[in-house]
């Protein structure tokens, strides 16, 4: 019998899949046809301090290899979100993660002390948008000095509630981000966000498709950048890793896994596969690991490194 349950920072997950923030996370249904399709754990859609409409359409286009996109981190604000995760908590049969985004440290300890008042199974820190540069400045991922910052301001406030951190792939000073914010107290690292900005012109028109004019690159495009990212980690840090980033079959999941994660977040999928893609890659998962006589995916985390 192939096991594909984990831990994760000492919460069992039946399945290594994570819905990622950001894609259908945004209502207590999408949620719960997420756990229903068969994810081990799902996302919600990063909370900010206040409201925010984000940017005007389109903000989201499927070109030939994947998705960009320029959301603009919508969401209702905190004293909402806080009501939104509560009831997701109560009524969704997964672990729940509630991701969030302030501009500056100490408004992501605030955020995140509001939000664990909700009691989600994992707060995760979105310290990597890249949609919102011109607005917040350099995303806190860039830098160790300004991501261990907004962590040890989030631990201080929420020291009990396991911390995702969301990281960037647009950076060259990843393994030292990793190392820093492992320092400042995070638990868990997710690896990553999406690639960029990039852009797509629309010949006619002459002009930018998204209103933003870049947006942040998704989807089987990205996944070997990914999957290096994850690597580097691996080597860089001792928590567990959420490898995230253009995976959409089994294959692609154990490939992350190999490389170092302990879970693997699903996004763009789902854009095409639909909520029933958690059980397509569980499936596809579980085939070739018992082909290759192996009974559980734990036996995986790392092995590429030798």
């Amino acid at each position: 019998m192939v096991e594909l349950g984990v831990e994760l920072a000492g919460m069992h997950l039946a399945n290594p899949l994570i819905l990622a923030s950001g894609v259908v996370g945004v209502s207590i249904w999408t949620l719960r046809r997420a756990v229903k399709g068969g994810a081990g754990a799902v996302t919600l859609k990063s909370i900010g301090p206040k409201p925010r409409a984000g940017h005007p359409n389109p903000t989201v286009l499927e070109w030939e290899c994947g998705v960009i996109n320029a959301v603009g981190l919508s969401n209702p604000g905190v004293e909402a979100g806080v009501k939104e995760v509560e009831e997701a908590v109560k009524s969704i049969n997964a672990p729940v993660i509630a991701s969030f985004f302030a501009e500056d440290a100490e408004g992501f300890g605030a955020v995140a002390e509001r939000l664990a008042l909700s009691k989600p199974a994992f707060l995760e820190a979105n310290l990597s948008c890249p949609n919102v540069m011109r607005e917040h400045g350099i995303p806190f991922a860039y830098e160790p000095e300004s991501a261990a910052e907004a962590v040890r301001a989030i631990k201080r406030r929420v020291g009990s509630i396991p911390l995702i951190v969301k990281l960037s792939p647009n950076t060259h000073k990843l393994a030292d981000v990793a190392k820093a914010v492992e320092s400042a107290g995070a638990n868990i690292i997710n690896m990553g966000n999406t690639l960029g900005p990039g852009m797509v012109i629309n010949l006619e028109a002459r002009k930018p498709v998204l209103s933003n004019k870049t947006g942040g690159v998704s989807g089987p495009a990205i996944r070997p950048i990914a999957v290096r990212c994850v690597w580097d980690v691996y080597n860089a840090v001792k928590i567990p890793i959420i490898g995230t980033g253009g995976v959409s079959c089994g294959r692609d999941a154990l490939e992350m896994i190999m490389a170092g994660a302990t879970c693997v977040g699903i996004g763009s999928a789902l854009r095409e596969g639909g909520f029933n893609i958690f059980k397509k890659i569980a499936s596809e998962m579980r085939e070739w690991l018992d082909a290759n006589n192996i009974s559980s995916v734990k036996e995986l985390v790392g092995v590429a490194h030798g």
